[in-house]
């Protein structure tokens, strides 16, 4: 039996200092702290002289300078590695490339999916009847509206494009260290984790966080692909995952276990409460979260869908019109 998933909130670094993690690797946080982001997004440098950087962050002239400005005499970036395109994530990758020249490192653009625009649109007029008036619905759209599009954790970066693709099992290679990329589809479908094998350590970006559960979000996120990738970071066995938001994972079997666990715990909450007569998202979502701020129910709206995607694929739940699952999808087991 996997131990229960405990999140560790024990993490408040400094913002724009750049610290050192070990003999390979050094930290600087932006400050762009938020709900998604935490205390905000970490960009890694790894090595010495000529040095890779790992998840540049949004488009901060603050960060960028803080970052620069730490490193040691005679240093250059010239590698960036990026985990995936989400704006928090790749978005400044074009400001460090000015100042730098770097070649940026990914396992591809964003690809635009047909259904995704309904999706989004579709999370923002959910209707979830009595549980959420009215007037919530308008605090919570102008509270979003409020945050810069760069800033938001899940927005796409569309116009990321790497000058180098990466494929699963490439690596990048400096002056005593190597980065192995490692595909981990899931939170996105061109999410990328970076091992660093000299110290036995996985870069994980939002695929595997200490501090919360990454989001999953259709159609480019998928369940399925995250429970797979979750396993195969698991057979790893590196001695420590350092996410791009939150602490650091030491000694991560047990955790990533647990989180295996907690995912394959909320799925069968899923289909229990479609069993007992939740056949919509919205019936599902209060059922689920009713314990959580209203706010999130939004995105959690989209977790389910995943969870209902993988059940869906796994035979044991269908839509009752026969087509593909959708946050307007009614449902009912197989």
């Amino acid at each position: 039996m996997a131990p229960p998933l405990r999140h560790d909130l024990d993490f408040d670094p400094p913002t724009g200092v750049i610290e050192r993690l070990s003999p390979l690797v050094r930290r600087v946080v932006c400050p762009n702290p938020s709900p998604f982001t935490f205390r905000g997004t970490a960009t890694f440098i790894v090595g010495h002289g000529d040095v890779a950087v790992i998840d540049p962050g949004p488009p901060s002239a603050a960060h960028l300078e803080a970052l620069l400005a730490g490193l040691d005499a005679g240093e250059r970036v010239r590698w960036i590695a990026v985990t995936h395109t989400h704006s928090d994530h790749s978005l400044g990758s074009s400001m460090l490339v000015e100042r730098t020249g770097a070649t940026t490192f990914g396992f591809g653009p964003h690809v635009e999916r047909a259904s995704e625009a309904g999706i989004e649109d579709g999370l923002e007029h959910l209707d979830f009847g009595e549980h959420i008036s009215p007037d919530d619905i308008d605090r919570f759209r102008a509270e979003l509206d409020a945050v810069p599009d760069e800033f938001r954790h899940e927005a796409h970066d569309v116009g990321f494009a790497p000058d180098v693709t990466l494929s699963d099992g490439d690596s990048i290679r400096g002056d005593g260290w190597t980065l192995d990329a490692v595909h981990t589809p899931g939170h996105c479908s061109n999410h990328l984790s970076y091992g660093l094998p000299e110290e036995s350590t996985l870069f994980s970006g939002d695929h595997v966080m200490a501090w919360a559960t990454s989001v999953i979000s259709p159609p480019d996120g998928s369940m399925g692909d995250y429970l797979r990738s979750l396993d195969r970071v698991l057979r790893r066995n590196d001695r420590v995952l350092r996410p791009t938001h939150g602490p650091a994972i030491e000694s991560p079997r047990n955790y990533l276990a647990a989180l295996a666990a907690h995912r394959l715990d909320r799925e069968r909450q899923v289909l229990d409460a479609v069993t007992s007569g939740c056949p919509r998202i919205t019936d599902i979502v209060p059922v689920l979260y009713a314990a959580y701020d209203k706010r999130l129910w939004f995105p959690a709206a989209a977790s389910v869908l995943a969870h209902l995607e993988k059940l869906v694929e796994d035979g044991r739940v269908a839509t009752t019109d026969g087509a593909a699952p959708a946050l307007s999808s009614a449902f009912a087991v197989a």
